[in-house]
C-alpha cells in the first residue's frame, strides 16, 4: 500500500485524519503524529454542524 499525500483528502469532510504510519517517537516520552485534513472543507462541515446545532437550541 502506498503512503497517503494530501490530494488523497481533497474534498474529506472530517476535521483530520490520522496517519499511524507517518508518526514517529522522538524519544522515550515524545510523539510526533501526523494528521491530514482538508482545510476547506473540513472546516465548512464544522460550520454547517454548528449551524445545525445552533438551530436545534434555539
Amino acid at each position: 500500500e502506498d503512503d497517503v499525500v494530501s490530494t488523497d483528502f481533497v474534498g474529506d469532510s472530517r476535521s483530520s485524519i490520522f496517519d499511524a504510519k507517518a508518526g514517529i517517537a522522538l524519544s522515550k516520552n515524545f510523539v510526533k503524529l501526523v494528521s491530514w485534513y482538508d482545510n476547506e472543507w473540513g472546516y465548512s462541515s464544522r460550520v454547517i454542524d454548528l449551524i445545525c446545532h445552533m438551530a436545534s437550541v434555539a
